[in-house]
C-alpha cells in the first residue's frame, strides 16, 4: 500500500504558481475500510531562478490524526518555497501506516541516487552558456560609467556584467599622448558628475591626463543689452566644472574598470538581434530553455548569443536596443549643425564663454594648455560654408563672432542708478560686480572640424521587463548648455542604485517594477532639463525687439538677483534644483 501524488499547477495573482497535490492511498485487500483515501492539499507557490544545487524540502503532513514527513526535492530552476495552506478532506477510518512512494510532478526531479549526474550534466551545460546578470551594450563613457558604479558598490560588485561594444579600444585600451593637441570632442563634466566619478574611483584618473577645472563663466547676448557672470564663490565652490576629452573619459573608466575586482566580459562585437522572452519549454539533451527562460537572449555579430538578466541600453542616440525593445521616442530636428574643433590662444584660457548669436551660440571652453575648445551652433549651409574655410579665414570668423561681430559688448554699468534695471542691484552676488570682459583672441585653430546635426529626442518609457535605457539611447539634447552626458552620468548613477535595492530586497533585477523606480526618478529630471534647453533655444532664435528687452531682462534678472542665480548655478551643478527662487 502507498500514497501516490499527483499535482497541477495555475498562475497567482501574487506567486508564479500554487501547487495542489492530491494524494490517494490504497490499502490492501485484506484490510477493512474504505479502499481509498484521498487528502488534497494547497502546498507551495515557487519562484525559479535561485537554487545552484538540488534540494530537499520536508513538509509535515497530518492525515487523520498522524504527521507524516511529506519530502519533495526542489530542482536548482526554483528559489525557495513558501508553505500556503493546507487543507484536508478525509473519508473512512484511520490510516495505521502510510508510505509515500512519489512527489509531485512539477516539483519532482530525478530520486536521490540520481541526483549528483543530473547535477553533473546540469553543471556542464551553463559552463557552456555565456550568460551573465547585466548585459551593458555600448562601451562609451555612460555604459562604463554604469560597470564602475556597480562594480564600486557591495551590493552589486558581485554581478557578472557584459559590456557589448565593438570599438577594439576597449581591448587594446585608448592612445593618449601628452604631447598631442586636445581631440575636438569634449564633455563639461559637472560637480555632481565628478562627486560620482570620484565614489567610484574613476575620477583619479582623468586627473592624469590633461583636464580643466574653470570657476567662472560669462554669459551674454550679440544685441549688447545683457550679461551674465557667474562664479563658483557664488555658491561657495571651488569650480563651476572641469571640461575633458571624450577619449580621457573613456580611457579613466576603462581603467577603473579594469582595476576594479568583479566579474567582467568585453565583447568587442555589435549587438545583431535581441529575444526578451525566450521560449521556456525544455527542448532535448542540449541547454535547457528553462535555465534561460527569464533572461533576455542577445546575438552578436561574431555569432556568438549571450543571455542576461537585464539588458541596458547605452549604445547612443540611434539605439539597436531601443528599437528592438519596442521604445517609442518623442522629438524633432532644430535644423542646426554644430562645428566643433580645437583652437589654441597666446594665454592660458581660465573661463567658460558663450556668446548667444542669431543663428545659435558659440561656446569658447578651456580645456588647458592655452587650448581651448569650440562648440558653434549655425544653419546647415552656414557650417558647409564654414567648414570649407581655409584655417585663417576660420580664426578670423570665431574672433569676429566672440568679440564686436554681430552688435556691441554688453555695457558693465546699464544697471547705475536712473536705470529701469536698477531695482535689480539689491543683494547681489560677488560675480555681479565683475565688468563684461573679452575673451582671449584665437591665435590658430589645433584640430580639424566636426559637424554635427542637432535635435531633441526622448524616449517615452526608459525601462520595460529586462530592458533600460541610459543616456543619449534615453534622451539627447541641445548642447548649449554642456549637459548631455551628465544626464547620462545620473542615469548610470541611479540604475546603479535601483539594481542594488532590488539585490537587497531578493528581487529579480530585471522586473519591470524595479527598472520603473529607476525610470521615475530620473525621467522628470530629464524632462525639466531639456524643456528648459529647448526653451533657450527657441527664445534665442527670434530677432524681434521686444523680445530682445525680455531677454536683457532676463539677463540681468540672473546677473543680479541673488537666490535665482545661486539656483541657476546649483540646478546647472547636478543638485537638481530647479532655477526658481529658494
Amino acid at each position: 500500500m502507498g500514497f501516490k501524488a499527483t499535482a497541477s499547477g495555475s498562475p497567482a495573482p501574487r506567486f508564479p504558481y500554487l501547487f495542489r497535490l492530491r494524494l490517494s492511498y490504497t490499502q490492501s485487500a485484506s484490510h477493512s475500510g474504505p479502499s481509498d483515501i484521498k487528502c488534497s492539499l494547497v502546498v507551495f507557490s515557487i519562484f525559479s531562478d535561485g537554487l545552484s544545487s538540488p534540494f530537499p524540502v520536508i513538509i509535515p503532513f497530518k492525515c487523520q490524526g498522524e504527521l507524516f514527513p511529506f519530502t519533495i526535492v526542489l530542482l536548482p530552476m526554483m528559489q525557495r518555497v513558501i508553505a500556503r495552506r493546507v487543507a484536508a478532506n478525509f473519508y473512512g477510518q484511520k490510516v495505521p501506516h502510510m508510505s509515500f512512494c512519489t512527489v509531485a510532478e512539477k516539483v519532482t526531479g530525478p530520486s536521490n541516487d540520481q541526483l549528483p549526474n543530473e547535477h553533473e550534466k546540469k553543471q556542464t551545460i551553463s559552463n557552456n552558456i555565456h550568460q551573465h546578470d547585466i548585459a551593458i551594450v555600448g562601451g562609451g563613457m555612460v555604459g562604463m560609467a554604469l560597470a564602475c558604479f556597480l562594480a564600486s558598490v557591495p551590493m552589486t560588485k558581485q554581478l557578472n556584467i557584459a559590456i557589448i561594444d565593438s570599438n577594439p579600444a576597449l581591448q587594446s585600451g585608448f592612445c593618449i599622448k601628452k604631447e598631442d593637441p586636445p581631440d575636438p570632442r569634449v564633455s563639461t563634466i559637472t560637480p555632481a558628475t565628478i562627486s560620482f566619478l570620484q565614489g567610484a574611483g574613476a575620477w583619479k584618473y582623468v586627473e592624469q591626463n590633461r583636464h580643466a577645472y574653470f570657476d567662472k563663466m560669462q554669459v551674454w547676448d550679440y544685441t549688447g543689452l545683457g550679461y551674465t557672470s557667474y562664479h563658483a564663490r557664488d555658491v561657495n565652490k571651488e569650480a563651476l566644472g572641469c571640461v575633458v576629452e571624450n577619449k580621457v573619459l573613456q580611457s579613466a573608466l576603462l581603467s577603473c574598470i579594469q582595476d576594479l575586482d568583479f566579474q567582467k566580459t568585453i565583447y568587442t562585437s555589435r549587438l545583431t538581434s535581441m529575444t526578451l522572452h525566450p521560449s521556456s519549454t525544455p527542448t532535448d539533451k542540449t541547454a535547457s530553455s528553462s535555465a534561460q527562460g527569464n533572461l533576455a537572449k542577445l546575438k552578436l555579430s561574431d555569432g556568438s548569443s549571450i543571455y542576461a538578466k537585464l539588458v541596458v541600453g547605452a549604445d547612443g542616440g540611434k539605439s539597436l536596443v531601443r528599437e528592438l525593445a519596442g521604445f517609442r521616442t518623442t522629438g524633432w530636428n532644430y535644423s542646426q549643425n554644430a562645428i566643433i574643433c580645437t583652437v589654441e590662444h597666446a594665454i592660458e584660457n581660465q573661463c567658460a564663454w558663450q556668446r548667444f548669436l542669431p543663428a545659435g551660440p558659440i561656446a569658447l571652453l578651456p580645456i588647458g594648455d592655452k587650448f581651448s575648445n569650440i562648440v558653434w551652433t549655425m544653419s546647415p549651409k552656414e557650417s558647409n560654408s564654414r567648414k570649407l574655410m581655409n584655417d585663417e579665414e576660420f580664426v578670423k570668423e570665431i574672433n569676429c563672432a566672440l568679440d564686436f561681430g554681430y552688435g556691441p559688448h554688453p555695457k558693465s554699468r546699464l544697471l547705475e542708478n536712473g536705470n529701469m534695471f536698477s531695482w535689480l542691484r539689491m543683494d547681489a552676488t560677488l560675480s555681479a560686480n565683475e565688468f563684461f570682459e573679452v575673451p582671449p583672441k584665437v591665435v590658430k585653430l589645433a584640430s580639424e572640424r566636426m559637424v554635427f546635426p542637432l535635435s531633441l529626442q526622448h524616449a517615452n518609457a526608459y525601462a520595460s521587463k529586462r530592458v533600460a535605457l541610459i543616456g543619449d539611447a534615453a534622451h539627447t539634447v541641445h548642447p548649449l548648455a554642456g549637459q548631455g552626458v551628465n544626464l547620462g552620468f545620473g542615469d548610470a548613477y541611479a540604475l546603479s542604485r535601483v539594481i542594488a535595492e532590488g539585490i537587497a530586497l531578493g528581487t529579480d533585477i530585471g522586473e519591470v517594477h524595479l527598472l520603473k523606480k529607476y525610470e521615475m526618478e530620473r525621467k522628470p529630471a530629464n524632462t525639466m532639463m531639456m524643456a528648459i534647453l529647448d526653451g533657450f533655444q527657441k527664445a534665442y532664435s527670434l530677432d524681434f525687439g521686444p523680445l530682445n528687452v525680455l531677454r536683457a531682462a532676463a539677463f540681468h534678472g540672473a546677473n543680479f538677483i541673488s537666490p535665482l542665480k545661486r539656483s541657476i548655478i546649483s540646478y546647472a551643478s547636478g543638485e537638481q534644483k530647479l532655477p526658481i527662487f529658494s
